[in-house]
């Protein structure tokens, strides 16, 4: 009797924890109670008025897991039958904290890695531009920007385009104006022109190319502004190969203010000049005025005519005219193909006459001026012109070619395909 007793386990069990899971009945005296432990419930029997308490021991832990104890008797603290708790499975998730850390320096060393570290330039560290933001550098008057070239910007030559180079000109004067503090709610308007519905309209554009970047280049674009007349700023640009320091492109620019309602040329404000004037720097421009007469172009006198040239939607950019980039292009569609084929693209002026709106339907027209009649001759010079079929001009331009090197494009190892 006295060792049934023993395994009954007779003794009054006080409350459990919330967290055991364990029952009981309460006062255990010639009464029938039971603790849940792991699903096994014992009795609490009377006999004999005679009652006995077991000190039976468990282990500290079962299968790696912590069990309590309550008046001698061992109870597990979880009711669940889930996986152990272990000290790995306690941590926090940290993982999308770690991933946006890695890809942060991931994006830093790609660009980290795109610099030769035998450079012959000491300051190239100073120069390194790991996320592509830019900067402003020398006293504040210059901003510089790095762009790393990517497959779909180069041609078939295997080369940056024209296009490219010169989207790469307008992105750095758009972040320059934004970096100084001036930028309003208009496309590169400062917070006074604003206020007076005026933006900036491009009247001149000169571009010099000593060497196309090819793809994965990284090239480092530097641009300030100076005062151009009373009403006018220039704006110039470098663009070096950001591994040599070789200067790739020079460019130029006229810049004057034209009105959003009227769509007319404006005076500049005072207001307008008392915030940029503080940035101008006085230095000549980079490229030295192209201000050659060029003859009349018509129809009669051109070479070659491209008609029904008509904008698309994606051509407009946010002062609702189509962009001064998307001219290059239209230009080039009436230049003679063996000329396109044989030469590359070594300078370009281009003179802004008009707006071109979304409906306008226009013609392109190009006349050889020197050279290109055949593919092995020197140098070709080609005059252009841009206008609106009704006879309005949107952009006279010209143009010079020089012969393409096929021997040095061949040397530029294969592209995957």
């Amino acid at each position: 009797m006295v060792a049934t007793a023993a395994t009954a386990s007779l003794f009054p069990v006080s409350s459990p924890q919330p967290d055991s899971g364990a029952k009981n009945s309460g006062n255990h005296k010639g009464g029938l109670g039971s603790v849940d432990l792991r699903g096994i419930k014992s009795k609490s029997t009377s006999s004999n008025g005679l009652q006995v308490k077991t000190n039976a021991q468990a282990p500290a832990k079962v299968n790696g897991t912590r069990v309590g104890v309550m008046d001698g008797l061992k109870i597990d603290d979880s009711s669940s039958s889930g996986a152990p708790r272990t000290f790995i499975n306690q941590l926090p998730d940290w993982s999308m904290l770690l991933a946006a850390i890695t890809t942060i320096f991931l994006a830093a060393e790609k660009q980290w890695m795109m610099l030769d570290w035998k450079t012959k330039r000491p300051d190239m560290l100073a120069d390194l531009d790991p996320f592509g933001f830019g900067r402003i550098v020398e006293d504040g008057f210059v901003f510089r920007q790095n762009f790393s070239i990517r497959s779909y910007e180069i041609g078939a030559d295997r080369t940056a385009s024209v296009e490219t180079l010169m989207n790469h000109l307008q992105e750095t004067a758009l972040n320059h104006v934004k970096n100084a503090g001036l930028l309003g709610d208009g496309f590169g308007s400062t917070p006074e022109m604003s206020k007076r519905n005026l933006f900036w309209v491009v009247t001149k554009m000169q571009v010099l190319v000593d060497r196309y970047p090819t793809w994965g280049d990284v090239v480092q674009v530097d641009t300030w502004v100076a005062a151009s007349g009373k009403n006018g700023m220039r704006r110039d640009w470098l663009i070096r190969d950001c591994k040599t320091g070789q200067i790739l492109t020079r460019a130029s620019s006229n810049w004057v203010m034209m009105n959003k309602v009227t769509r007319r040329l404006s005076k500049m404000p005072d207001e307008v000049r008392a915030e940029i004037e503080p940035y101008f720097v006085d230095t000549p421009p980079v490229v030295d005025d192209d201000d050659r007469k060029l003859p009349k172009l018509d129809e009669n006198t051109a070479d070659h005519v491209r008609n029904g040239l008509t904008p698309k939607w994606s051509d407009l950019d946010v002062n609702q005219h189509v962009n001064n980039v998307k001219y290059v292009g239209w230009i080039l569609e009436s230049a003679p193909q063996h000329v396109v084929e044989n030469y590359e693209l070594a300078s370009l002026t281009l003179e802004y006459r008009r707006e071109c709106m979304k409906d306008s339907v226009l013609q392109s027209l190009t006349s050889l001026l020197a050279g290109g009649e055949k593919a092995d001759s020197d140098d070709v010079d080609c005059q252009h012109l841009l206008r609106l079929e009704g006879g309005g001009e949107i952009v006279k331009g010209r143009t010079k070619w020089r012969p393409k090197y096929v021997k040095q494009i061949q040397e530029h190892q294969s592209f995957p395909y």
